[in-house]
């Protein structure tokens, strides 16, 4: 007897062919998860300025084409074989931790954040912006329902990293803590800061920002531009921590001199540039500069668990999938109020 051939729906897919070429708007079959992988059906990816080394090819080793995208909301498709933690219609992410091997040496510490062949969505495999993809299983993180999907994005980057890096600082409830940075990790570095009980100061450029530093939970408003930052932190007994967003080194290198004695320079703005300090600026006070990366999706869970409790939000701008360039540019461009979110 004939058998009949089951038509693949096809799906809708923003891609990069080559590096440094513009986006294609595709159509592709969906895939299909092996085993300990889960097949999810995005319903929102935001646009982060790491996406850059994926459409730029700045990652080593990359291979074309490829899907951008690490901060994917969706639901959970289908699971491959092996898989038990998640069923299908679950809500789930995936952020920039895309999976580790579990076998190297920092994951056999329980240090999965520092996998020696950790994987990126977007970079080691096709990311979020599509209308279905696939991740490790280990990769995936729980989306509370008290967070739509465009919020939850942009909280599994930007959100774990500002999160993450500020309970890892050593500050304690009533400290002073600075934020270098009014944009898309500051925003929400400024509103954690605020619920984790600091004195935050938030430092920008421009009075513009002044207002709306206050709105997200400043209690003190520098405009750098016009005052010395480092100085008027001090004016302020000093900050504990600086929580350095904005990626200019020459910005964090100006407030160095803004931390208390045995306070911390937390660095999670990328920038290529050298930072300028000198050895007697840390020995004097024992001032410390500590880089901090994203988090594992136990992290992730932690920090969106903490959002939906507290009303941490994220700021967007929402695009259609078939405007992923449009929405790219508007990134790129640093005038989006704060994040950029595709919508499937």
């Amino acid at each position: 007897m004939a058998t009949t051939r089951v038509a693949v729906a096809p799906m809708k897919v923003a891609v990069i062919p080559k590096a440094g070429a513009d986006f294609q708007i595709v159509d592709r079959e969906i895939p299909q998860p092996g085993p300990q992988q889960v097949l999810i059906k995005v319903q929102a990816c935001g646009v982060c300025h790491s996406d850059m080394f994926t459409k730029e090819g700045l990652w080593p080793g990359i291979e074309y084409p490829r899907v951008p995208g690490h901060e994917v909301a969706g639901i959970v498709d289908e699971v491959g074989a092996g898989v038990t933690e998640w069923k299908k219609g679950q809500r789930v992410g995936v952020g920039w931790h895309g999976g580790h091997d579990g076998t190297c040496l920092y994951c056999r510490r329980g240090d999965f954040g520092n996998c020696q062949n950790m994987k990126v969505p977007g970079i080691s495999y096709d990311g979020g912006y599509q209308e279905y993809m696939v991740a490790p299983a280990e990769a995936v993180t729980a989306i509370p329902e008290g967070l739509s999907d465009v919020e939850a994005a942009p909280l599994l980057c930007a959100g774990i990293t500002t999160y993450n890096a500020l309970r890892h600082s050593g500050a304690l409830p009533g400290d002073l803590v600075a934020v270098l940075g009014i944009g898309g990790l500051g925003h929400l570095g400024i509103q954690f800061a605020n619920k984790f009980g600091y004195k935050v100061a938030a430092i920008g450029r421009g009075p513009d920002n002044g207002a709306l530093a206050k709105k997200l939970g400043a209690s003190v408003y520098i405009d750098n531009k016009m005052t010395n930052a480092a100085e008027a932190l001090q004016k302020l007994g000093g900050a504990q921590v600086i929580l350095a967003t904005a990626p200019s080194s020459k910005a964090m290198s100006e407030v160095i001199d803004g931390l208390a004695p045995n306070g911390k320079l937390m660095v999670v703005g990328a920038t290529a540039d050298s930072l300028a300090v000198t050895p007697i600026q840390l020995i004097t006070g024992g001032r410390a500069i500590q880089g901090w990366a994203s988090g594992t999706p136990a992290d992730a869970e932690d920090t969106l668990r903490f959002a939906e409790l507290t009303g941490v939000r994220p700021m967007i701008e929402t695009y259609p999938l078939d405007k992923a360039a449009e929405a790219y540019a508007r990134m790129m461009s640093g005038n989006a109020q704060f994040r950029v979110v595709l919508t499937m």
